[in-house]
């Protein structure tokens, strides 16, 4: 029996399989197809089974990270999308916060709210900050504005009344009227999407939802035919946001989970691999085709966030905290109205490409620069099963940038790198220096497909030491979805000072939320002797906007524990810590986990003879130029072999670059350790 992970990228589609018995793994890479993921999920997954010889009864789990629902967000591509909302909060979604992502650059702008306004309309209906009722929902004034809406197109309503998350009465009998008049229209009611406080990020998160909704139930429902027309008997399972996987019945419902879902699996398995090779301190490094992501795991525990963008949009949801920047192997070089040099955030995707991928793409990328300078291989990628046309990148490196600039093919090229690892390293700095942790006590854990091409630079420029390259680090993301588990985070908003008298009523409200999750894992079949449940309090002081997460044991725990236990987190967070503030609890937070069951070890390394290795010319800047590098394949690498470079490392999935004198070795786990 075989186990499947897959992560639908913008550039390619990576495929994970591990053998039950023996733990070996199988790696496999295929172009994206934009226009419709489940195309490449299909023939991928046909083409690994054929290639592998596994039978598709064989395979008994199969789980994705996928990014459709980000994209339809960032390419505006959801459905007309309507909101109804308590009388006088029409206008919550274009008011939302008076913040500036930047306060000088004025020529930045909010994105439009994602519902028109004629598609906004209020209802009369009340309730208390408490959820006492104060007007009763008029449900024919409902009835009206929710035909008007239909007959103007709309495909999804999201709604969203105040104080819902205290008492969803209202919202649900709203629900039972819009099924009622319009069975086949999606509806999102913001006390299942978002049952918390903060009127403008619940009505947000509940749009999203909606706006989503019925094009990720197409793209589920041609994901399940395409696998039952390979063959698989197994129900697919979706990895989202928070680093756990979903059925896709709870995905087609809340498709907003999956927001960040690729490269939240990604952290997850680095989290689990870098543990196994006894490092618990990581930043992680994930290049793809478009973005880079990464993330800080300290202590082997990942970092978290319930406050996000998603192009310009906000969704309150636990997710791992992941910092994205347009800078991956698809971003577009080129000079701007000024003649500057700029690199990103526009990617060519998978199409129309790189320029050397000869698929229509005409603008200089990435990676038609590290085609050019040798450090990919200028013949062909992904095992020779891609051809590249080294010349034709040239002809446009030098037509775009070198001839404008008045600088040598190779020099251009090198500029373009120079930009992008730039780029990189402020992503590193976000997430490390920016919140008072020291890059140089964290091991960068590069993976994607370009991860690996630029870790040492960007480990240079950032001060960090040491670099680590799991095995087909193209591949992390899909191979991090094999380690996860089921999941799924209830909350509920509290508000209430923390006293004696309310301690109670925290343990009450924790104790039926896992009840609730319970019920929800029993549903997807989870049996009881696999299910987990782990508990928090998200708190602050009376008079902070903003909380902190911290998490308890409600059996355990008592109330003194516990405000101690805040007085750290706050300490750790923010350099100090108010003992004699008063604590206020905002939300309560139960997630559900069912264990997946994972293979117990990976297969034994193999011993392998001398490294095998060819010779490329490569270019290493203008202090070094070109140099005669050796080229080494990674599956000729044992375990303990160490080699100093300048030298490439290439593996189907991504390429390792290794500058001169810095020292390389292959630990037990076959990861390969880059001393910077």
């Amino acid at each position: 029996m075989v186990r499947i992970g897959i992560d639908v990228g913008g550039t390619f589609t990576d495929f994970v399989m591990t053998d039950v018995s023996t733990g070996a793994l199988s790696y496999f890479k295929v172009p994206s197809s934009p226009a419709d993921p489940s195309v490449a999920i299909e023939e991928g997954t046909r083409e690994m089974l054929r290639i592998f010889s596994v039978q598709p009864q064989d395979v008994e789990y199969f789980g994705h990270g996928t990014t459709v629902a980000t994209n339809m967000v960032i390419e505006r591509t959801g459905v007309k999308t309507g909101l109804v909302t308590t009388k006088g909060f029409r206008d919550v979604l274009a008011v939302g916060r008076q913040t500036r992502p930047s306060l000088y650059d004025h020529g930045i702008q909010k994105p439009h709210p994602l519902v028109q306004r004629r598609h906004r309309v209020e209802v009369d209906e009340r309730l208390s900050s408490n959820g006492e009722p104060l007007r009763e929902l008029n449900e024919e004034a409902l009835e009206a504005v929710v035909k008007e809406l239909i007959a103007d197109g709309v495909k999804a309503i999201a709604v969203t009344f105040l104080h819902s998350y205290r008492n969803p009465a209202h919202e649900q009998k709203a629900r039972r009227v819009i099924q009622r008049i319009a069975p086949e229209i999606h509806v999102s009611v913001s006390y299942e999407v978002l049952p918390e406080f903060r009127e403008f990020e619940r009505t947000s998160t509940t749009v999203l939802n909606a706006y989503i909704a019925p094009r990720m139930q197409t793209y589920l429902d041609r994901l399940r035919t395409r696998l039952a027309d390979v063959g698989l008997k197994v129900e697919p399972l979706t990895f989202h946001s928070n680093g756990g996987l979903m059925p896709l019945n709870t995905v087609a419902s809340l498709p907003v989970l999956t927001c960040l879902s690729g490269p939240a699996a990604g952290v997850v398995g680095s989290a689990v691999l870098g543990a196994a090779a006894g490092i618990s301190e990581i930043i992680t490094f994930d290049v793809g085709g478009t973005s880079t992501d990464v993330s800080i795991i300290s202590g082997s525990r990942l970092s978290f966030t319930s406050d996000r963008l998603v192009a310009g949009y906000p969704v309150k949801m636990p997710m791992v905290d992941i910092h994205v920047v347009g800078a991956g192997g698809g971003s577009i070089a080129r000079l701007d109205e000024v003649g500057a040099l700029k690199v990103g955030p526009r990617s060519a995707g998978a199409v129309p490409g790189p320029v050397a991928f000869c698929k229509g793409g005409t603008e200089v990328t990435l990676t038609d620069v590290n085609i050019v300078l040798g450090r990919l291989n200028p013949v062909a990628l992904l095992d020779g099963r891609m051809t590249v046309d080294h010349e034709r990148a040239a002809a446009a490196i030098e037509e775009q940038i070198g001839r404008p600039l008045g600088l040598s093919v190779e020099e251009a090229a090198y500029g373009v790198l120079r930009i992008a690892v730039a780029n990189m390293s402020r992503a590193i700095r976000a997430v490390s220096t920016e919140h008072g942790h020291d890059p140089a006590s964290f091991t960068l854990f590069a993976f994607g497909g370009a991860g690996p091409l630029h870790s040492v630079e960007v480990a240079q420029e950032c001060g960090i030491k040491r670099v680590l390259v799991p095995q087909e680090p193209g591949t992390m993301c899909a191979r991090g979805i094999l380690l996860a588990d089921v999941s799924r985070d209830f909350v509920r908003t509290q508000l209430l000072p923390l006293n004696k008298d309310t301690w109670s009523s925290v343990g009450q409200a924790l104790q039926e939320m896992r009840q609730e999750s319970d019920e929800w894992l029993a549903h997807e079949h989870i049996s009881e002797e696999s299910r987990r449940f782990f508990f928090h309090i998200d708190a602050r002081y009376r008079g902070q906007t903003h909380d902190i997460r911290v998490s308890m044991n409600p059996d355990e725990d008592g109330m003194n524990e516990f405000v101690e236990a805040f007085h750290q987190a706050h300490r750790a967070q923010y350099g100090h810590d108010n003992p004699d503030y008063a604590v206020e609890i905002v939300n309560c937070r139960v997630q559900a986990v069912g264990l997946v069951a994972k293979d117990s070890e990976s297969a034994p390394a193999q011993t392998k003879g001398e490294p095998s290795w060819s010779e490329r010319k490569v270019y290493f800047g203008t202090g070094v130029g070109w140099r005669t590098t050796r080229v080494y394949q990674r599956a000729s690498l044992s375990v303990g072999t160490e080699l100093i470079g300048p030298l490439i490392i290439e593996e189907m999935s991504s390429t390792t670059v290794v500058l001169e004198g810095q020292r390389v070795s292959v630990d037990p786990s076959e990861n390969i350790l880059i001393q910077i």
